[in-house]
């Protein structure tokens, strides 16, 4: 038996979790270096897939399948096309800069009567009341459980293995916003406290209640398959080669209503207007580190599974949808980007930028077109690494400020210029800046749309304008200007720590931005499969070039309701 690399992938994580978790209490440092040692060796063999990932290849390689449940037709399998190992690859590489970047967010609460409260500069000094200690080593086991349910996920192969995990994940999820939140609230801790807990609430509530009705479908899908094949089924691979021969069958009604079922839940976890609202409390509430966690790594698997599965099982339903679709994918693009102009909440507005970039990436997948789904497969990992980029110096400032409201800054660029610098680079990431990576994603995943749905294109492009609004006046209210405050002529740069976190994700970004190739290799083969799946070519360009191949007759063209008579 080959090498079962992808199990390997994501159990290392799990495995480093466990070890974490088991780390002595009073061995906080090692608990936190041994999280990191994991996380980088995921980020190794994660590596690995996506090298070893031959895009001429079979649709999805490096498989595996084991009997699980064979009474249900459950199995353990795992496969990786090209969207799935850019998926993992980017879930690995965020992870590390998770825990670096939250290296201080579980240790000992600073004393209230400290004035540097929330800075991580002052934490081990004698203004910390060591009588409340928070648990760093469950802090940091939840954030490499989180990445093992994550990586799972993007390579199941069987429906309801993915399920289990794509539910499991809401798990450690809960408790690293409700039990490690943000302390930098305005109206006070007692307060912070319940504004965390009821955003914990909110987002395991929607996305239980998503998969709820997910579960509902996945029995359907196996009693359709059973009733289509003779035995019931979960495996991906052979429920796609029994619709392609016509083996699956079902009725447009029972299509429709197990596409929504799926569909549903993976609206809710991208998240999609109008089933949004527990992300901008979420992100809000939680560390900026878990923010990151949250946006750039757990709701990708929302979008990643409607071209999985969505588009994959029910082809039709997805074509009959795809009105209503576009349709709150161009409401979410609009809505969180006027947002995220209003917002005094440095967090909060990053929440509703993306929500307005889940709605590119949803408008791409339902485009129906090469140029629009491989630019939302792209954005996915783009948007993740702009996100984090931004997100984590935004999470550096608050932590010296100890506050999240715009208003209280102001100069920064004054007195910690590689800070303000860093985050006007993950700024002008998120307002998609031509010559960094998220433009690549952002331009492909707008022609593709205007080139099937030309109207929706074009109103779609105003959510650029409003990017550049919201993004430019953060920056100009938060870094420009006089120093005002004193906290902030106080305030230091970034330590060596910060910029190992934030360079790298900086130069990814510059990087991609420029040479995006090796990763749309990747992709294509995957978007090309999608495409077949749902029997749908891109449209053909209304231009007598691509009706004529012989240059000499570009002078027969006519245009539209003339019939004959001079050419014009």
């Amino acid at each position: 038996m080959s090498f079962p690399l992808l199990t390997v992938t994501a159990a290392l994580p799990a495995v480093g979790a466990v070890a974490t978790a088991a780390v002595p209490a009073a061995k906080r440092t090692a608990a936190k270096w041994l999280a990191l040692v994991f996380s980088l060796a995921t980020l190794v063999l994660a590596a690995v897939v996506l090298v070893r990932f031959d895009p001429d290849g079979a649709r999805y390689q490096l498989t595996e399948s084991h009997a699980w449940i064979s009474d249900f037709g459950v199995r353990y399998e795992l496969g990786v096309d090209g969207i799935g190992a850019a998926l993992m690859a980017l879930t690995a590489l965020l992870i590390p800069f998770v825990i670096g970047a939250g290296w201080h967010d579980a240790d000992p609460d600073p004393s209230p009567s400290s004035s540097s409260r929330g800075d991580p500069n002052v934490r081990g000094s004698a203004a910390v009341d060591t009588s409340r200690w928070r648990p760093t080593q469950g802090f940091f086991a939840l954030i490499l459980a989180v990445e093992a349910m994550v990586l799972v996920s993007f390579a199941a192969t069987d429906v309801f293995l993915f399920y289990i995990f794509f539910e499991a994940m809401l798990i450690p999820m809960y408790f690293l916003i409700g039990g490690f939140g943000d302390r930098a609230h305005a109206a006070g801790e007692e307060e912070g406290a319940k504004q965390r807990s009821y955003a914990a609430v909110k987002f395991l509530l929607y996305n239980l209640a998503g998969g709820l009705i997910m579960l509902a479908a996945v029995i359907g899908l196996f009693v359709v398959s059973s009733d289509s094949l003779g035995e019931g089924t979960f495996s991906l691979p052979e429920l796609l080669r029994a619709r392609a021969d016509g083996e699956l069958t079902m009725s447009t009604s029972t299509e429709r209503l197990l596409f929504l079922g799926f569909f549903v839940a993976f609206a809710i976890k991208a998240p999609l207007w109008p089933l949004h609202t527990w992300l901008p409390n979420a992100m809000g509430e939680a560390t900026a580190p878990i923010a990151v966690l949250i946006t750039a790594v757990v709701d990708k698997v929302g979008t990643f599974a409607m071209l999985r599965f969505c588009l994959g099982l029910f082809p039709n339903a997805s074509e009959w949808a795809t009105p209503v679709v576009l349709g709150l994918a161009l409401v979410s693009v609009l809505y969180g980007a006027l947002l995220a102009v209003g917002q005094r909440d440095i967090k909060r507005l990053v929440a509703y930028a993306s929500i307005s970039h889940f709605g590119f990436i949803i408008l791409g997948i339902f485009a129906m077109t090469s140029q629009g789904q491989g630019g939302a497969t792209l954005y996915m990992v783009f948007h993740g690494i702009s996100t984090a980029a931004l997100m984590l110096v935004a999470g550096f400032l608050i932590s010296r400020r100890g506050s999240r409201l715009i208003a209280d800054y102001g100069g920064v660029q004054k007195v910690a210029p590689v800070l303000a610098g860093t985050f006007l680079v993950g700024g002008l990431a998120t307002l998609s800046l031509p010559g960094l990576a998220p433009f690549v994603s952002e331009f492909l995943v707008l022609v593709g749309t205007y080139s099937r749905y030309p109207v929706v294109g074009i109103i779609a492009t105003a959510g650029i304008i409003l990017a550049a609004l919201y993004v430019l006046v953060l920056y100009q209210r938060t870094m420009t200007g006089p120093v005002r405050k004193p906290e902030i002529e106080r305030m230091p740069d970034l330590k060596v720590r910060e910029l190992a976190v934030v360079a790298p994700l900086v130069a990814l970004l510059v990087f991609l931005g420029v040479f995006p190739k090796p990763l749309s290799e990747i992709v294509n083969p995957a978007v090309e499969h999608t495409l077949s799946d749902v029997q749908k070519k891109d449209p053909k360009p209304q231009h007598p070039v691509a009706d004529h191949a012989d240059p000499s007759a570009w002078f027969d063209y006519k245009p539209a309701g003339h019939g004959g008579g001079d050419h014009e």
